[in-house]
């Protein structure tokens, strides 16, 4: 279904992504963790083709996506949907306009400029919306909600696109406890009522074991785990983060499951 092979992102003389090798074979949920720095961001925005891989190939059911140029890579954006951590929503605009962003790629310049838009894609912005519990929110402006709300409605905008794949970059990272559960809960079911698959760049150890069926774990822009959520061990995240304070030997396992790695300080820092 996906194959990743070979995927390398140079920046200058810096590797951010080196020789990723990832094979999904089916829909899942994937969480892809490690520390700030470590790659993360840059595969997804590969995969979403927002950035073009050094070398590498990255294929979708059989095609070639990074020999895709101009219409052929806007339609694989809409058929691999983006959610940022910032939520990039357009603050002063009302929310069921906002998920109506999500037609764009499919409407004329003509519609685009005028904000038109049919009636059933107005009714399915809604539902949408009310799937994901803020269809009281569609005639608010974006900047009215909330952190988790405005969240909500990005995934929102995503669904309208129709997608195959959800790329989530951190999409919980400024969100409180509560929020990010709901955040979570959503691409979850998404997934599983769906048959959708989504990737999501995690920060929790937690999240990723409470939501993921598969985890992959990047250090140093290489791949250095990827494996079910029972086999992310507390040796295994040493291996992806490296050691650290954190990781003494008196931390307990569900220390370690909860640990917020937004806020690792590894042992080389100290060297």
């Amino acid at each position: 279904m996906l194959q990743i092979n070979k995927l390398t992102k140079r920046f200058g003389d810096k590797t951010a992504v080196s020789s990723a090798d990832i094979f999904i074979d089916k829909p899942a949920m994937i969480g892809v963790i490690g520390r700030s720095g470590a790659g993360k961001s840059t595969l997804l925005r590969m995969l979403n083709r927002l950035s073009d891989s050094t070398t590498g190939k990255i294929e979708f059911e059989g095609e070639d996506i990074t020999a895709l140029r101009g219409s052929a890579k806007r339609d694989w954006q809409s058929r691999c949907a983006m959610i940022f951590q910032q939520f990039n929503l357009v603050p002063r605009m009302d929310v069921v306009s906002n998920v109506l962003h999500g037609t764009l790629n499919k409407r004329s310049t003509f519609a685009t400029m005028f904000n038109l838009y049919p009636q059933s894609d107005i009714h399915r912005a809604i539902e949408i919306l009310d799937r994901l519990g803020i269809a009281e929110q569609a005639p608010k402006r974006a900047e009215a909600l909330s952190g988790g709300q405005q969240q909500r409605v990005a995934i929102a905008r995503a669904l309208m696109q129709n997608p195959k794949i959800i790329l989530a970059d951190e999409p919980i990272a400024s969100l409180d406890p509560m929020n990010a559960q709901v955040v979570m809960q959503s691409l979850r079911t998404i997934h599983e009522e769906d048959g959708r698959m989504v990737i999501a760049n995690l920060h929790t150890l937690d999240t990723a074991r409470r939501y993921c069926d598969r985890v992959i774990g990047m250090r140093d822009g290489r791949i250095v785990f990827d494996g079910t959520p029972e086999q992310l061990t507390t040796g295994v995240a040493r291996d992806i983060y490296g050691a650290s304070a954190d990781f003494s030997e008196a931390a307990t396992s569900t220390e370690i499951e909860t640990l917020d790695t937004s806020k690792l300080r590894t042992a080389e820092a100290y060297a």
